[in-house]
């Protein structure tokens, strides 16, 4: 049988390898158009991201953030040159060689990979990162990996390589809520991105890997430990010395506040960002909201109401909320229940529970503006209005006292009576005038605090004691601004008006005074001037106490949400206690200051007596302060 020749064999599988090498190439080409069609539009690299608002406490620290944080964009040259090679470093080490897929790459982690066992090395380039991040998906499928590709090689003619780095670092999320270098550097440092130290640039380069599992808020023992690995892979790719490498190992990493994600602050910042609407509509780019809270005391009231509410044994109440404020009416803190985390409800704002006997202020101020004295006798006695009578807090009447014992004791036949004979309709027009928005009946039992109002309009209110009878009206927001720095509303401060009359106001602060001397609200005795009210709804259901200083004015309320009765706690028992602990450590350091600058005027003898000799008795420049008897 006669041999075929080797080259007639060739030549068929030649021939068929070629025909093969067509079509395939047909096929793939024919793939690869039918998912270029789908690609994803490349103008998502510059269209408008979601904005985020970050609100800033009275001293320009972070309380808290919503949405996406993303500063503002740095452009390669303004990157520190340390932060560039811990990237590479760490990401992609031939990312300037490489035309945006890396064979080698891939090579390299497909052998690693087998040689573990499982995925620890990834071979994409800095380039299909950007595009992962920009425009595709996280499936896992031919399809996408295949628009990767293609996307990559699309990005490098486009752009530059430094320009492909700068939208990587601009857009990668790097934990804690925080998109982009600017983002990141705020968030973890307090500082720019050109101002990154060589530990701090290794640190937020770490966090490109796993930014939830490493950032140093939620795990810093994983971020030291990863920053020291960047910081080794920079010396094995000969971007720094070891000596260097050492020193940035050796030096501490400050971080900025780790609260500044939020914590109790939110109730505070909730209620800032429903208020900055108002003012500007809905946010269409990242926003900077400046506030009068303060971190710091903010922080305080949320311990001693927590801790309140904690000790406040079998009588105690399930939630609580404080406002605190200036006289001014610039809101400090808030703390709107017993921990965020557990419930969002604001009942600083939110809430309307009936005040008690702390609606007693309007009472008072409108018997003192008819002409009424402190010392004006007035009678604790059964009292029936239409057909209403109430009874006090302890069963009994006492006969004659003053108007001032009546309101340190929180009488309800007098404060009743009071209301009754000086017009129910002028009760509700001071009530009106020192800023309470909502309807008031007129009927007799508004005089008891019958009808609901919120912590912060009533706190809102007793400011106008603390601001000498000027207007206190509570705001938060002093600025809002982009985060470019077009301001977009300032608070202009405006002259506060008079609201109330200098002789009635230093009257109304005596006896505010006498409830912490030796009346309801004895608990609340702290080392300061001060004045203040107790109130305590019908049995027992709410529990306040409003009490100010020249420093602040704080209002506290404690009770239960279902509007259930508390066991018996009164405003002067756990709400008293609270503000006294709270007040304490937020004038720790400030003088002890006279509640009343001006001198009440000349008016019968009597009532300026008794009132000189009350507001003596506060600042302890009454010659027979130490005489008096608690009967007085």
């Amino acid at each position: 049988m006669k041999k075929r020749k080797p080259w007639r064999l060739i030549v068929p599988v030649l021939r068929w390898s070629i025909i093969a090498t067509i079509w395939a190439s047909i096929l793939a080409g024919a793939l690869v158009g039918w998912y270029a069609l789908d690609l994803p539009d490349p103008d998502r690299l510059i269209s408008d991201r979601t904005p985020s608002v970050t609100v800033l406490d009275s001293n320009d620290r972070i309380l808290a953030t919503y949405g996406d944080f993303r500063g503002e964009i740095v452009p390669f040259d303004r990157l520190p040159p340390d932060l560039v090679a811990a990237v590479i470093a760490v990401e992609d080490r031939r990312f300037f060689d490489h035309g945006g897929m890396d064979v080698f790459g891939v090579l390299r982690a497909l052998v690693a990979n087998l040689r573990a066992g499982e995925v620890v090395q990834g071979g994409s380039t800095i380039t299909q990162q950007v595009i992962k991040n920009v425009f595709l998906t996280p499936e896992r499928s031919l399809k996408r990996k295949i628009q990767e590709v293609l996307l990559a090689f699309w990005l490098e003619r486009k752009f530059t390589k430094e320009e492909i780095f700068a939208i990587y670092l601009n857009r990668v999320y790097l934990g804690a809520g925080a998109f982009g270098i600017a983002a990141a550097s705020h968030r973890y440092f307090g500082k720019k991105a050109g101002e990154l130290s060589l530990g701090e640039s290794a640190m937020i380069a770490g966090l490109l890997k796993a930014p939830s599992r490493d950032n140093p808020f939620n795990n810093p023992g994983r971020a030291i430990g990863r920053t020291t690995t960047v910081i080794d892979s920079m010396v094995d790719a000969g971007f720094i010395e070891r000596d260097r490498a050492r020193r940035a190992k050796a030096t501490p990493l400050v971080l900025a506040i780790a609260s500044n994600t939020g914590g109790d602050a939110r109730y505070a910042t909730d209620w800032v960002t429903a208020r900055a609407s108002e003012y500007i509509g809905v946010a269409t780019r990242n926003l900077i909201i400046s506030t009068t809270i303060d971190a710091t005391l903010q922080e305080k009231a949320r311990n001693a109401l927590v801790s309140g509410l904690a000790d406040g044994g079998p009588a105690s109440a399930e939630e609580g909320a404080i406002v605190s404020m200036g006289p001014d009416g610039a809101v400090v803190a808030m703390v709107g229940g017993s921990g965020y985390s557990k419930t969002q409800f604001n009942r600083a704002v939110h809430a309307y529970r009936q005040p008690g006997s702390a609606f007693k202020l309007f009472v008072y101020l409108a018997a003192l503006e008819a002409g009424w004295h402190p010392d004006t006798g007035v009678e604790d006695r059964p009292v029936t209005i239409n057909g209403w009578s109430p009874g006090n807090f302890r069963d009994g009447n006492e006969g004659m006292m003053t108007l001032a014992d009546a309101f340190a004791g929180s009488v309800n036949t007098v404060a009743a009576d009071t209301a009754w004979k000086v017009g129910i309709a002028n009760v509700i027009e001071v009530a009106h005038r020192l800023g309470i928005d909502r309807e008031l009946p007129e009927v007799p039992s508004l005089a008891l605090g019958t009808t609901e109002l919120s912590l912060v309009e009533l706190t809102g209110a007793y400011g106008t004691m603390a601001n000498q009878g000027l207007a206190t009206w509570p705001w938060v927001i002093r600025e809002i601004r982009t985060s470019s720095g077009e301001v977009l509303y300032r608070r202009h401060v405006l002259p506060a008006p008079r609201l109330i009359e200098p002789a009635v106001h230093a009257a109304m602060t005596a006896m505010l005074g006498k409830v912490m001397e030796d009346g309801t609200g004895r608990a609340a005795q702290i080392d300061w001037p001060a004045g203040g009210k107790t109130g305590t709804s019908q049995d027992f259901r709410d529990a306040w106490f409003i009490g100010f200083t020249r420093q602040y004015v704080t209002g506290v309320w404690v009770g239960n949400d279902d509007g259930s009765p508390t066991g018996k706690v009164t405003g002067g028992g756990l709400p008293a206690r609270i503000w006294a602990a709270y007040m304490s450590q937020a004038l720790a350091g400030e003088p002890s200051l006279k509640l009343v600058d001006h001198a009440p005027p000349p008016a019968t003898g009597d009532f300026t007596d008794l009132v000189s000799d009350l507001l003596g008795e506060l600042t302890g420049d009454s010659p027979d302060s130490r005489q008096r008897g608690p009967e007085w």
